[in-house]
């Protein structure tokens, strides 16, 4: 009997992996939102193996198996990941090479692979942040030649705080159908709370990009945002650096 951590960001369907886990003997650890305090937890008490689904929401999956790599405590657990799309899954697998890929059906038998065959030198991926590190902040934000950008709250230095642009890119105050790209500058959690409704309605019609001040100048986090953006059916889907100060997350409506 092994212990398996599982990573899926659908409760019911996690239970189509879990049951069979379970029956077959292992131990399964399941929660269905990834925290930091769950990370720590899972640092101090690591498990034999981790399952990673990417069936839903292959980047967090990604993005959690990176984490894991980055930490000596998990590095040399083996991985697997589980179902997704071919072309997501390709590109998972190029960053993380010698982690084991496997369909949903056969994953018993490609878990069991993985735990008598560990990686004897893993693969430490780069952080996020760091893979992006040499792209502009206007390529970041998906700013092209000619956007016009929305702005809600934004600093007086936001010129600054966003560097070279391409051409022809202007700002308009708020936010309207004419704005390719809106980036909401979030300081304050009441504000934030109170503009969440509105944000929603302009995530139908630009990208949204939500920052906010790095370095814990505020009560504003990256975990916060995303838990109270869920609350009015916003998801995030993309995370970035825009400068030494500012952090954002790109958010678009829930699908029914």
């Amino acid at each position: 009997m092994a212990r398996i951590r599982l990573f899926h960001w659908k409760a019911k369907e996690a239970n189509t992996l879990t049951g069979p886990l379970r029956a077959a003997g292992h131990q399964v650890d399941y929660d269905e939102k990834i925290t930091p305090g769950l990370i720590s937890k899972i640092r101090a008490a690591p498990p034999d193996a981790f399952v990673i689904a990417l069936t839903c929401l292959p980047s967090h999956g990604r993005e959690v198996a990176v984490l894991l790599r980055g930490s000596k405590t998990t590095r040399q657990i083996p991985i697997v990941f589980a179902g997704g799309e071919p072309e997501k899954v390709d590109a998972i697998r190029r960053l993380i090479p010698d982690a084991g890929y496997t369909s949903l059906g056969r994953l018993e038998a490609s878990l069991w692979k993985a735990l008598a065959r560990p990686p004897a030198d893993p693969i430490v991926p780069r952080q996020m942040m760091d893979r992006y590190g040499a792209r502009t902040s206007a390529q970041k934000l998906g700013i092209l030649k000619g956007t016009m950008v929305g702005l809600l709250d934004p600093p007086q230095d936001y010129a600054s705080v966003l560097g070279p642009l391409p051409e022809s890119v202007s700002f308009a105050e708020g936010a309207g159908g004419e704005c390719a790209v809106t980036l909401w500058f979030v300081t304050d959690a009441g504000m934030y709370q109170s503009g969440l409704r509105r944000a929603r309605t302009l995530a139908s019609r630009t990208r949204l990009w939500i920052l906010w001040p790095k370095g814990g100048r505020t009560v504003i986090s990256q975990n916060n945002l995303r838990e109270t953006a869920k609350s009015v059916g916003l998801v995030d889907y993309k995370i970035c650096s825009v400068s030494d100060r500012w952090s954002a997350m790109a958010f678009a409506r829930k699908k029914a």
